[in-house]
C-alpha cells in the first residue's frame, strides 16, 4: 500500500480526476482519494514515481506521505 499527499484538489471533480488517473496506472488494484484529507491510498504493485507522475499529468502535486 502506498499513501500519497495530494495538493491542489478543491472539489469533487478534482478528486475524481486524481482517482481516475491513479486507477489508470498499470498495476494499481485500488485507489481511494480523500478530498477532505488531501491524500490518496493506492494498492497494487506499482512504482511510487509512476503514481506521482500520473497525478502530476492531471495538474496536481503529489508526494509520498510519511
Amino acid at each position: 500500500m502506498t499513501k500519497l499527499n495530494i495538493q491542489g484538489m478543491t472539489c469533487g471533480h478534482c478528486q475524481r480526476a486524481v482517482q481516475e488517473a491513479l486507477e489508470g496506472v498499470s498495476g494499481v488494484s485500488q485507489a481511494d482519494v480523500s478530498l477532505e484529507e488531501h491524500n490518496a491510498t493506492v494498492e497494487g504493485d506499482v512504482d511510487v514515481q509512476t503514481l506521482i507522475a500520473a497525478v502530476q499529468e492531471e495538474g496536481y502535486q503529489a508526494s509520498v506521505a510519511s
